[in-house]
């Protein structure tokens, strides 16, 4: 049975963290954990923040191309296992505006300064597919749509 995008967010909202990889100048793959907001219904974007300084932050200026990946309750208490990747573009983000709107309580432990802190920037993943193993079931949504 295949899962539809609205059966893929709801498994993802139980995910802590996703990795988020990035291409370095010299074509490594790096990879560094992001909060996966459980406040935020998956659509096929997901948002997160960072500082300026950030390595990935170059990285996707310098080439978009990303990829999140999640990881469930790996069997644990008799759970199935649940994997996701998303392979999308990263966009970065300046925007006073869109920081407000993507905002949500919590994140001013990593900014006190909340939206008005210096050097934030907001990465924008939109995802052109996600393939997901669901226990022993496996499948692939396309979630690329005109932006």
């Amino acid at each position: 049975m295949s899962l539809s995008l609205e059966d893929l967010s709801r498994k993802m909202k139980e995910i802590d963290f996703a990795m988020l990889a990035t291409h370095g100048i010299d074509g490594a793959i790096g990879s560094r954990p992001m909060s996966n907001n459980r406040e935020v219904d998956y659509d096929g974007t997901a948002w997160f923040f960072t500082d300026e300084t950030a390595l990935m932050v170059s990285e996707i200026e310098t080439n978009p191309a990303v990829s999140l990946s999640y990881q469930g309750k790996s069997g644990l208490l008799g759970h199935r296992p649940f994997f996701v990747t998303v392979e999308g573009r990263g966009i970065l983000i300046r925007d006073q505006g869109q920081f407000d709107a993507h905002w949500t309580n919590g994140l001013e432990r990593w900014w006190p300064q909340g939206t008005q802190t210096p050097g934030l920037v907001l990465i924008q993943v939109v995802g052109k597919r996600a393939h997901y193993w669901d226990g022993e079931e496996e499948g692939e949504i396309l979630l690329e749509r005109d932006h």
